[in-house]
């Protein structure tokens, strides 16, 4: 019997890895998955998805399929959504997590880390440097081990600058005196400082001088001291806090923002062995360790941006839905804003999240009729709203009967892609680069609209489309897929018709 379609596939991919002199397991490990699984490929036992055969593709240097290089979303707006969903773990805690990760000399297993580009970009980095870092446990987990000495020659600079890579600093300055960085990317929403980083490195020791396209970092001689955080930056934080956890003494940071991804890594530090007075509060006392050498198993914890979303969701479709395994510490104030526009919901009683340490609630959210706040709606390190919460109001406003200011303070740029809703009806007035004043609607149409190169906002304009009426075209969607992990297929789940669309 002559091979199906599915076994031609298998076997031209055999084909492909052998020529390019790649075992299964090495194939595997490219594609950030099992040996087992590619075995399955290959002998026409499992289906492949265009975005796997896409990932192949890049790994065998040949197009399996001619496709562009772009992925747009096709949704079909003013549907319900219901039933639920459950919150995913946080792209922030685990991309620091498996920062801290260096600075244990022994084995560490990092638990529920998301299937995200962002994450997918730190593990090319760290690879490149010649960390030992591998899926386990059905993909579900990250074990990474340190070399005695990383490969800063080595070091992928095409990828250090596509992410936030300043915030490994805290971590290489254990590993050698001097090196080289790249200046961090991320999303395009204005100047990326790395002044707190840098400020409190200088009370360390470090000395930091910047060129024209990179940073030369170097030390003669680590000490403890008393850190001023230039500003309540989660990252310059964490930068601080991973960079202490080495220096023998107590090293005490001052104005830390005690934010979720902020206390992911305590908490880890901790399972090191690291003693952090102090966390959830905005001074942190590190008793710093001169080795760290341990094999530590942890967990991620949920994320309250993903949280934040499906509730933006719920709210905009007028839908009762039910968000699961929400960190309402990091989500109550934002609770208390909608509470006060008029939003109807309940939670379920508190229960901790894996990591023994966050604590969880369900939220179910019923169909409300909304109304501007009286005041404006602004961002403040936590316990304030969260920079990454306040996009969400955006979509939230242009349903509820009033006018509301919205100010994002911290970026200069980001309220600037706010204005992307007009297209879809909204009425969204650009006062500032940080202030947008936004007058309900009575319905928002559907449109197309070019994702901006940035996450929160490509996510709230897919949140617009999902309560617009009609038909969208949503871009060029890599943006959103650096932090939500197959989030057309699970908005489907739920009651939403979103068709993800290649060119082929």
């Amino acid at each position: 019997m002559p091979p199906n379609d599915q076994e031609k596939i298998g076997i031209f991919i055999k084909k492909l890895r052998e020529e390019r002199g790649m075992t299964q397991e090495d194939f595997a490990r490219s594609l950030k998955t099992s040996q087992s699984a590619v075995a399955r490929v290959e002998s026409g036992n499992q289906n492949v998805t265009v975005e796997q055969l896409l990932k192949m593709s890049d790994v065998l240097k040949h197009n399996i399929i001619s496709l562009q290089d772009t992925i747009d979303f096709k949704v079909e707006g003013g549907r319900k959504l219901s039933g639920s969903i459950t919150t995913n773990t946080s792209k922030n805690g685990a991309i620091n997590m498996m920062v801290a990760a260096l600075v244990n000399s022994g084995t560490t297993i990092l638990h529920d880390i998301p299937h995200i580009e962002e994450v997918y970009r730190y593990k090319e980095l760290l690879e490149s440097l010649g960390v030992k870092i591998k899926w386990i446990n059905d993909d579900t987990s990250l074990e990474i081990k340190p070399p005695k000495k990383l490969a800063f020659s080595k070091m992928n600079k095409a990828v250090a600058e596509k992410i936030r890579s300043f915030t490994f600093v805290g971590a290489f300055i254990h590993n050698t005196d001097t090196f080289h960085l790249p200046h961090s990317g991320g999303c395009k929403m204005g100047e990326r400082t790395v002044s707190s980083h840098k400020y409190a490195l200088e009370y360390l020791g470090v000395n930091i001088v910047t060129k024209s396209d990179h940073y030369v970092i170097s030390h003669k001689k680590l000490h403890a001291g008393t850190i001023p955080l230039y500003e309540s930056s989660d990252t310059g934080a964490i930068t601080a806090i991973i960079a202490a956890s080495r220096i023998e003494g107590i090293t005490t940071i001052m104005f830390a923002p005690p934010n979720y991804q902020v206390q992911d890594v305590c908490f880890l530090l901790e399972r090191f062995g690291v003693r952090i007075d102090g966390i959830g509060t905005t001074t942190l006392t590190v008793h710093g360790k001169k080795d760290i050498d341990v094999n530590v198993e942890h967990y991620n914890s949920e994320d309250p941006i993903e949280s934040m979303f499906f509730l933006s969701a719920a709210i905009v479709t007028k839908s009762k839905l039910t968000i699961m395994r929400c960190p309402i510490m990091f989500l109550t104030l934002e609770l208390e804003k909608l509470k006060r526009m008029g939003l109807k919901y309940k939670l379920s009683k508190k229960y901790f999240a894996k990591n023994g340490r966050t604590e969880l609630v369900d939220i179910t959210v019923s169909p409300s009729k909304l109304v501007a706040p009286t005041d404006k709606i602004h961002t403040q390190p936590f316990p304030g709203i969260n920079n990454d919460n306040l996009p969400f109001f955006v979509p939230i406003a242009c349903f509820a009967e009033g006018q509301t200011l919205i100010h994002d303070w911290t970026w200069e740029n980001r309220a600037i892609y706010f204005t992307e809703l007009n297209r879809l009806g909204a009425d969204i007035k650009l006062l500032d680069p940080h202030r947008a004043l936004v007058t309900g609607v009575s319905k928002l149409r559907g449109s197309q609209i070019v994702s901006p190169p940035a996450l929160r906002p490509t996510a709230i304009i897919l949140i617009a489309m999902l309560g617009a009426e009609g038909t969208s075209m949503l871009h060029n969607v890599y943006s959103i897929k650096r932090g939500y992990a197959d989030i057309a297929e699970r908005l489907n789940s739920i009651g939403a018709k979103i068709t993800v669309l290649r060119g082929v």
